[in-house]
């Protein structure tokens, strides 16, 4: 049997998967098409973070360099202490056999129909060479437990359900106790209730096994199973979802969302498509710095288009057409604090600053 390359274990204190700037281009016909533009993540050993994007976002491309399918143009991607850059061939294969473990979303590329799920399972350990004889068994039996499946060990993928198949596949990845497993639309062939069962059975494994979890999807149903969710679009990272539980002053558990832009090492950000689109941001927008936050108006022709719209009935501190503004900065400490307050005082100042600026008759 050919000998691999040791596994080299993750720097101390690093995190489990570290993208710094990194890009991907493709080149056909002398067309080039930027698929990742400069994406930075970071996910912390033992984290389960859901990527979510639409297609074309670029997290599919992000999915096949952390598996080592592919190579990244420029930018660093290192996960458990592998730089997947210089990566060499048979650092590439010890990588891929030991350090990460991969689920398709077509299941026919998790499973071989001609073995059994347990067959299945004792395959991928006989490839990297990992465990043989009563060790190797006894592995198979654990995964098949943990996973809920252990009552169709001696079926073939033709003869068990959908589910039941991602779940196996789930168990392939695991055989050879990966520091990180990836998965690439786990779900995208279930129906809803499957798939919440496959997802929870996934939470089940990093709640037990402590493996570090990056499941991609374009499913925004997913990121209810986990505690973070990092939005991807046009090739970079753009925000943030925190999940936490809290105990609120009445003894009461409280589930608390909190959303975060993604600011890189240069300043830069995207605002949430849905807040450019309800204050008409475009183009080029007005800052503040105040003493918590970075205020956000629009600029010089999205002020002058609601001067435009507005009839004398309307116009004046509290009117409907004044939009409040949005905040790009630090998440509020308390985040039951009303979201209405901070706006109004953002729609003051900016009352204030359109009055000096269109003097109104009759003063």
């Amino acid at each position: 049997m050919t000998s691999v390359t040791p596994v080299p274990p993750a720097l101390p204190g690093e995190p489990h998967i570290v993208c710094t700037d990194l890009v991907r281009i493709f080149s056909s016909d002398g067309i080039e098409v930027q698929a990742l533009q400069g994406l930075n993540l970071r996910i912390e050993p033992g984290e389960m973070v859901a990527l979510v994007g639409a297609s074309g976002s670029g997290k599919s491309t992000l999915l096949t360099i952390l598996s080592g399918l592919d190579t990244a143009t420029a930018g660093v991607a290192r996960v458990a202490g592998h730089d997947l850059l210089t990566m060499g061939g048979r650092e590439r294969v010890a990588y891929q056999r030991h350090t990460v473990g991969f689920v398709w979303q077509q299941t026919s590329r998790n499973l071989l129909p001609y073995l059994t799920s347990a067959e299945n399972i004792a395959l991928a350990m006989n490839v990297a060479g990992t465990l043989r004889g009563d060790a190797r068994a006894a592995r198979v039996d654990e995964l098949l437990d943990l996973l809920d499946v252990g009552a169709v060990r001696d079926r073939r993928p033709g003869e068990i359900s959908g589910g039941q198949q991602q779940r196996v596949a789930i168990a392939v990845a695991l055989a050879n106790s990966p520091q990180v497993l990836l998965a690439d639309e786990p779900t995208g062939e279930l129906d809803e209730t499957t798939s919440a069962a496959v997802l929870e059975a996934m939470r089940g494994v990093n709640d037990e096994l402590g493996v570090t979890t990056l499941i991609v999807t374009h499913d925004p149903t997913v990121s209810d199973h986990v505690r973070r969710t990092v939005k991807i679009r046009d090739g970079r990272t753009s925000t943030e979802v925190l999940r936490s539980t809290r105990v609120d002053e009445h003894g009461e558990e409280q589930h608390v969302a909190e959303e975060f832009a993604v600011l890189d090492r240069v300043g830069r950000l995207q605002l949430p498509h849905d807040f450019m689109q309800s204050l008409e941001l475009r183009d080029r927008v007005r800052l503040a710095l105040e003493a918590d936050h970075v205020g956000v108006w629009p600029g010089d022709e999205g002020r002058a288009d609601a001067a435009a719209q507005r009839s004398p009935e309307t116009t004046g501190p509290g009117s409907a057409d004044e939009a409040p503004s949005t905040t790009a900065g630090p998440a509020p400490m308390n985040p039951a604090a009303p979201t209405s307050r901070r706006a109004r005082r953002a729609a003051e100042r900016a009352a204030e600053a359109s009055d000096a600026a269109e003097p109104r008759e009759g003063r």
